[in-house]
């Protein structure tokens, strides 16, 4: 058994497969379990494939056996369904959503300007998962069959027509008669033609025999065609431009042979290039899938017309999964260039990044840039194709499949809706915060690599699903970034938040671990002796600043974190624990709240955020918080829970405190101070025996110091003989005692003589046993 690699995760190797995200082990399989033989048929739903070197040639996805998922944790205690989810509430609205909050300046905000950025988060090579990473489910898409896919009646609608080159209007009908598919284009003079090229029994370089048109596409039509010297597989036979002149399809065909060289089970194989009557084919493997558009549509032919999007844990599931095709690529120095919901297709439970025409080196000045109006990054015109520009058609993507976007190719060309009246927006606070770094205008604000994205997407995945699901995390997943939360307790401390775990890029992270733990003034001492002065040796300066009480000086060391690289975010982290250790709540929300922007997948800046509300007056968006993070990860549940009880207590909602801490499990190292926090909440303003009832049982099984539980039971007894009276009797109980004077007195004065005999001092114990004469039931006898 070994340890999942996927970023984020926590989970183990079993049977091939993670048991918490569902991805595939190192190689394909890391259990006993032998992985399928070259030749077998794939085991996913509706994929017609069999397994070439550990993989399947139609899907891309392992070979190897996977196990059922296990049964799920049973549920905290004293809670059921209905409690949890009224506990939680309901997605926040605008005005409980981090939109409206001010936020630090950083990275472009900061500089004015566009810089070099130096990615964050480590780089992991990632195999083919199963869509849905193991947190949702995707229906899967059946494979379909090549001769069912060839279009018997090829053409182009005339609205359709657009010349290649200039994107102007062609063959268009005039005064009644029909437009020509074959002509010039009236702007630029560029010859165009929509009539397929080939025909069925046509052989192309003496191996492709075309049984058909598939679909028009952006370089002409694309054919289906069987590959006559290697077992009669289907291939697709690709366009390219530049037809008309030998020598400029010679060059075309010699800039794309790289595309042979890609090789990722995610990505459509490209076998060869060939030419046919002055013209220039692709050929690459046939995907029996459906793209993403393609499924698009059929939604909404099944809604009656009506645009209906994917649910939003689908679309991450489909974005998640295709990243690391393009880190893939990005590590090779591509650049994909047109992404967008026809290029993914899925088939079975697996998915295939396709049409690779618009592929090109990073640094390549001279090829044709291809790009689709609504999904193309604003700066590609004017500084090509990069990593960044390949982020932003991400984003843009991911919103088209999630909501009915209009005006993505016009009004919001360059933008994003309002997230105040974008009703996705804001139910999911966290999903916007993602696309919109992914969709910065400067592309230095955008996330600097497409494992740092899905990292962040996976997280945003998890609190998506965490939400529908109404109830509280019963698992917990470890950041990559942050540390997890401190044990718990009802007061609130920086110490409590995450601290960042070590950049081990940094070029003195080997000499920081060889410090030896101590006190903030030794540690000082030795940071001082660093051999450079890195971020990392700024952060642990400014940590040890923290825990000296020195907020000051931790802010001034996330300064010099700042003015090295204005994007680094982990400094505003650290600004943010000093004005919280400074009692600067508001400068505190405004750090956070940049953070969390920064990264919107991470639980951490969540909390931090949420506690920076609470004591800035902003209880709404507090609470809101609050309720993501104890209904996403379990390690962040208690002090959640803690959070939305001082909330609605401070509002005068005892109840709704008290439900707030029954969400605090058994095994938590919180869960004393939960119950002994419960038995306070339920005294305050308790008119009725049944809560003081509660209150007493709050204890029960609960361990407490001595005078501390009796205390607390002897304010219990003095309630409830104050609701029944001197010498009244109601039904009922409290704790173990009957509803009646008689039997509160004796249990009370019990009370008192146990505190007075563990009395501090002598006027505590003469004032105990006082009010035990006081309270004792005197008889004759």
């Amino acid at each position: 058994m070994s340890a999942c690699t996927q970023p984020g995760c926590t989970g183990s190797i079993v049977d091939g497969y993670c048991d918490v995200c569902g991805s595939p082990g190192p190689g394909g399989s890391a259990s006993p379990v032998a992985p399928a033989a070259a030749g077998d048929r794939c085991t996913q739903p509706g994929c017609s494939g069999s397994i070439v070197d550990g993989y399947c040639d139609v899907c891309g996805t392992p070979g190897a056996a996977t196990t059922a998922p296990s049964a799920p944790a049973p549920a905290p205690h004293d809670l059921d369904e209905a409690t949890v989810a009224g506990v939680l509430g309901s997605t926040p609205s605008t005005a409980s959503a981090s939109v409206r909050l001010g936020s630090a300046a950083l990275g472009s905000a900061r500089v004015g300007t566009s810089a070099t950025r130096r990615v964050r988060s480590g780089s992991t090579r990632l195999r083919s998962a199963r869509l849905g990473a193991g947190l949702t489910s995707v229906p899967p898409e059946p494979a379909v069959d090549p001769a069912g896919a060839i279009n018997p009646n090829p053409g182009v609608p005339e609205d359709k027509r657009f010349c290649s080159v200039c994107g102007a209007e062609v063959g268009r009908s005039v005064e009644g008669r029909p437009g020509r598919e074959e002509g010039f284009c009236p702007k630029c003079g560029t010859a165009y033609s929509f009539t397929p090229k080939l025909k069925a029994g046509d052989l192309v370089a003496g191996q492709y025999e075309v049984a058909g048109a598939l679909a028009h596409g952006g370089l002409g039509w694309i054919y289906l065609a069987r590959d006559r010297n290697v077992s009669d597989r289907w291939v697709v036979l690709k366009g390219l431009l530049n037809s008309g002149d030998k020598d400029a399809l010679a060059a075309a065909i010699a800039e794309q042979r790289f595309l042979a060289q890609v090789e990722h089970p995610l990505i459509v194989e490209i076998y060869n290039f060939v030419t046919h009557d002055d013209a220039g084919y692709i050929v690459m493997e046939y995907v029996g899938g459906k793209s993403l558009k393609q499924i698009l549509k059929a939604r909404m032919v099944a809604a009656g017309g009506s645009y209906d999007p994917l649910p939003v844990d689908q679309a991450l599931a489909f974005i998640i999964e295709i990243l690391p095709a393009f880190q893939y690529l990005h590590d090779l120095g591509l650049v994909y260039c047109d992404f967008k919901p026809d290029n993914l297709l899925q088939v079975g439970d697996a998915v295939k990044l396709i049409d690779l025409g618009g592929v090109r080196h990073v640094d390549d000045q001279d090829s044709a840039i291809y790009g689709t109006v609504g999904y193309q990054a604003p700066e590609v015109a004017e500084v090509g194709p990069t990593v960044a520009s390949d982020i932003w058609t991400i984003g843009r993507t991911l919103l088209v499949l999630c909501m009915e976007f209009r005006g993505y190719q016009s009004t919001y060309l360059t933008s994003l809706p309002d997230p105040a009246t974008t009703p996705l927006f804001q139910k999911h606070d966290s999903l916007y915060w993602l696309i919109a770094k992914c969709c910065a205008l400067d592309p230095d604000d955008r996330f600097a690599s497409a494992d740092e994205l899905r990292t962040q997407a996976l997280g945003v995945l998890r609190e998506v699903v965490a939400a529908s699901t109404e109830g509280t995390a019963l698992t917990s997943s470890a950041s990559m970034l942050f540390t997890t939360p401190a044990v718990s307790t009802a007061t609130v401390e920086w110490s409590q938040l995450p601290w960042l775990r070590p950049d081990q890029t940094d070029p003195q992270h080997s000499w920081l671990t060889s410090i030896a733990p101590g006190p903030p003034d030794q540690r000082l001492k030795d940071l001082a002796k660093a051999p450079e002065d890195t971020a990392e040796v700024w952060l642990a300066r400014g940590l040890e600043h923290l825990r000296a009480a020195a907020p000051a000086k931790a802010i001034e060391a996330s300064r010099q974190v700042l003015a090295a690289d204005p994007w680094d975010w982990r400094a505003l982290w650290l600004s943010g624990l000093a004005h919280l250790l400074g009692g600067q709540a508001e400068s505190a929300r405004d750090n956070f709240n940049a953070v969390y922007r920064q990264v919107p997948g991470e639980l951490a800046p969540k909390l931090a955020l949420a506690i920076a509300c609470e004591a800035s007056g902003q209880p709404g968006v507090a609470e809101s918080l609050y309720a993501t993070c104890a209904s996403t990860d379990a390690a962040y549940l208690p002090p959640a829970a803690f959070g939305m009880a001082r909330v609605r207590a401070a509002r005068g909602d005892a109840t709704g405190a008290v439900a707030a801490l029954d969400l605090v499990p058994s095994t938590s190292r919180g869960f004393g101070e939960a119950r002994r926090r419960r038995a306070d909440y339920l005294l305050t303003g308790a008119s009725d025996l049944g809560r003081l009832d509660a209150a007493y049982h709050s204890l029960d099984g609960v361990r407490m110091d001595v005078t501390e539980r009796e205390s607390l039971s002897a304010r219990i007894l003095e309630q409830a003989l104050a609701l029944v009276g001197p010498q009244g009797r109601q039904p009922g109980t409290v704790g173990p005692y009957a509803a009646e004077s008689g039997a509160l007195r004796t249990a009370l004065e019990e009370r008192y003589r146990l505190l007075a005999r563990e009395a501090a001092t002598v006027e505590e114990r003469i004032d105990l046993v006082n009010r035990a004469n006081a309270v004792r039931t005197w008889s004759l006898t």
